[in-house]
């Protein structure tokens, strides 16, 4: 029973292959070697038929393949026929093609333009930010709210942070990297004749562990100088310039700040002007051990933040914010209901409000840049509608010597299509071209993302313009098609 089991199925088998041979117009070999198969595999015993039957599944399969190969195939060259007609009725009205594809081009660089100058602003402001350091959190008496409606009455009496705050924190702080105490003001430099007002900042020793400080020449400050009171001050490229435009190594040079001389230990290297300003140009900045800052503007009290980067492992910085407030509550002597009378700051604050002000600015930009866009959208359907009247005659021709709906359907889709990637793509070069005009501080850069957002985009516009006037012409009657003038 087994045995007449295998041999019947693959009997029927062999017969449906058989009729797919004589679809696919095999050659006489071919079918006799098959039917020769089907032949052996009926009449051989019952091991046999083991081998027969996998091999009549093989042929069955490679010949459904083929015949499908063979639609495929036609179906590209029918493709590639379209394409190429849709090309040569561009080529033949050039005039025509340029003026459709402007107003395209125009939308294309509105849109890409708009979103390389967002992505490159907000590139050029985290990088900036990047420089305060990354994971650092700052302490002090204010906190750092972005709007207008800042509540300043419920901080006004906190008391400043002060120096054995800091050295209290950086004895027994176990979760931070670095620590450092700064503040900053704006003050008058000399040397000689030469004067400049510049922001000075009093730091102490691990302030170059937090924050960028680009030494060009000389060295940082040691030790014992931001202990110890030193006068020892780093000037900003801006301000060495200014005090010294006629000496190319300022080291070893001195200066006044408030009627004090100080010793230049090193000169920063030119960073350029910078996209906002942050604490002022990295230029236009000098550094002197807070120690000294504090008994130089005794008078004014200052009021210092502590600046406290967490290590790598502590994402978000909550294991280091949370040590510092049980440290600042002890060391004030805080009972469990009051609240805090500091405040710990990120710079997470102002990323997260300059993302809010990108985004307003990528979605207006966008809509705006969309009105221009459709226009040439409109322009493109007029064009294929006035190019499928033209041609009406040889969709005609075409239709009664066998071109397929489908093909007339392509022909004058890819036409659109071509129309609007051309547009697409010389929109996109003159954002590239715009990349190298000098913008100031601001570096313009066109990325891959806003590129292929701009293809797709004429893409999509050139589908949508194009399928209505060829869906017209592939509908076309040929009989009416062909009397047409």
């Amino acid at each position: 029973m087994a045995t007449k089991f295998y041999r019947l199925l693959n009997s029927s088998l062999l017969v449906s292959t058989c009729k797919i041979i004589t679809l696919n117009t095999k050659t006489a070999n071919s079918e006799k070697l098959y039917f020769q198969s089907y032949r052996y595999s009926t009449f051989q015993p019952f091991d046999s038929v083991h081998w027969s039957f996998p091999c009549c599944i093989w042929n069955m399969i490679f010949l459904n393949l083929n015949f499908k190969n063979r639609i495929i195939m036609k179906f590209l060259r029918q493709l590639l026929e379209s394409i190429r007609f849709a090309w040569q009725a561009l080529r033949s009205n050039l005039l025509r093609t340029t003026l459709s594809l402007l107003g395209v081009t125009i939308g294309i660089f509105s849109i890409v333009a708009v979103y390389t100058f967002v992505d490159s602003m907000n590139s050029g402001i985290r990088e900036q930010i990047d420089s305060f350091g990354k994971g650092v959190v700052y302490v002090g008496k204010w906190p750092w709210v972005m709007g207008n409606n800042y509540p300043w009455w419920k901080y006004i009496n906190r008391p400043t942070m002060k120096y054995n705050e800091y050295r209290y924190l950086s004895d027994n702080l176990e979760n931070a990297q670095a620590i450092s105490i700064l503040d900053g003001r704006q003050t008058t430099l000399k040397n000689g004749n030469n004067s400049i007002e510049s922001r000075l900042l009093g730091v102490s020793y691990d302030y170059n562990k937090i924050s960028d400080v680009p030494v060009e020449n000389g060295r940082y400050f040691l030790t014992n100088e931001t202990d110890n009171s030193a006068f020892a001050v780093i000037l900003g490229a801006d301000i060495k310039e200014a005090l010294f435009p006629n000496i190319a190594d300022a080291v070893g040079e001195t200066i006044k700040i408030n009627g004090i001389k100080f010793k230049v230990i090193a000169t920063m290297r030119k960073k350029g002007e910078d996209l906002i300003s942050l604490g002022g140009s990295p230029d236009d900045r000098a550094y002197i051990p807070y120690t000294t800052y504090a008994s130089l503007f005794q008078k004014d009290e200052p009021e210092p933040d502590i600046a406290i980067k967490a290590y790598d492992w502590d994402n978000g910085q909550e294991t280091l914010e949370g040590e510092i407030t049980g440290l600042m509550r002890s060391r004030r002597g805080l009972k469990p209901t009051q609240d805090d009378n500091f405040s710990i700051n990120r710079l997470d604050g102002a990323v997260k409000f300059f993302d809010s002000i990108f985004s307003s600015l990528n979605v207006g930009g966008g809509i705006i840049a969309l009105f221009s866009l459709l226009v040439g959208g409109f322009g493109i359907a007029n064009i294929m509608f006035v190019s499928v009247k033209e041609r009406t005659n040889i969709i005609g021709i075409q239709k009664s010597l066998g071109a397929k709906n489908y093909f007339i359907l392509f022909q004058f889709l890819f036409e659109a299509v071509f129309l609007s990637l051309i547009g697409g793509l010389v929109g996109i070069l003159l954002v590239w071209l715009l990349s190298f005009i000098d913008f100031g501080s601001l570096k313009l850069v066109l990325s891959y993302s806003n590129m292929i957002k701009g293809i797709i985009t004429a893409t999509v516009i050139g589908v949508i313009s194009g399928i209505v006037p060829a869906w017209i012409a592939a509908r076309l009657d040929p009989v009416i098609a062909i009397r047409s003038k």
